[in-house]
């Protein structure tokens, strides 16, 4: 989840004017209440989408989450709308044009790493979606009860982590394939309350 949010109350919510609860991380902005209530934990499964969610975290790791969410469309146009063949066939010319692109951060690793994951996408012998969705829970867990019950990473960001990087993925550890869990919808971690319902 996003972590750059203002104070948390101890529930994990808070009340908007438009009278409707929400997780408190996104009271700070309307471009995270606007991804709260549109998009984070709603089930992705595409693969196109979900190599854009791998890239688009690994490029936060470290970094603010409205950072990312601000130059998203930049992020878009930069890599070929995340198309994992077009952008696998990055060459040493697209690293230096991306190197000089205000719109995206502008960070070699990370950049190289989103090259590296494109090609390791082509080289799964099963869908995106598919190798993600096995570190699913078998039956929907309950919501937070309150902001201490949400959690950095869990046994099964770990395993995910650990696979993704055996098949040559970098920038996932623990922390970003949690992250990730959440934002795709393996794992509904919107605290009980809030008024997003389950998918």
């Amino acid at each position: 989840m996003p972590q750059d949010s203002s104070e948390p109350t101890p529930s994990g919510l808070f009340e908007h004017v438009d009278g409707r609860l929400r997780c408190w991380w996104c009271a700070s902005t309307p471009e995270y209440m606007a991804y709260h209530d549109d998009e984070w934990g709603r089930p992705v499964h595409d693969d196109r989408k979900l190599f854009e969610k791998v890239s688009l975290e690994a490029f936060q790791s470290g970094l603010s989450w409205l950072t990312i969410l601000r130059k998203r469309e930049g992020f878009r146009q930069a890599f070929a709308g995340f198309d994992p063949a077009l952008v696998a066939a990055f060459g040493d010319q697209d690293v230096e044009r991306l190197l000089g692109d205000a719109g995206i951060v502008r960070n070699r690793a990370k950049i190289l790493a989103t090259i590296a994951n494109a090609r390791a996408v082509l080289e799964l012998d099963v869908g995106l979606g598919e190798l993600l969705w096995s570190f699913a829970p078998d039956s929907p867990t309950p919501r937070p009860q309150s902001l201490a019950d949400v959690q950095a990473t869990t046994p099964a960001s770990v395993a995910m982590a650990q696979e993704l990087k055996r098949r040559g993925f970098r920038f996932v550890g623990p922390t970003t394939a949690y992250a990730l869990m959440q934002a795709c919808g393996l794992v509904d971690d919107h605290v009980e309350g809030c008024f997003v319902p389950r998918c």
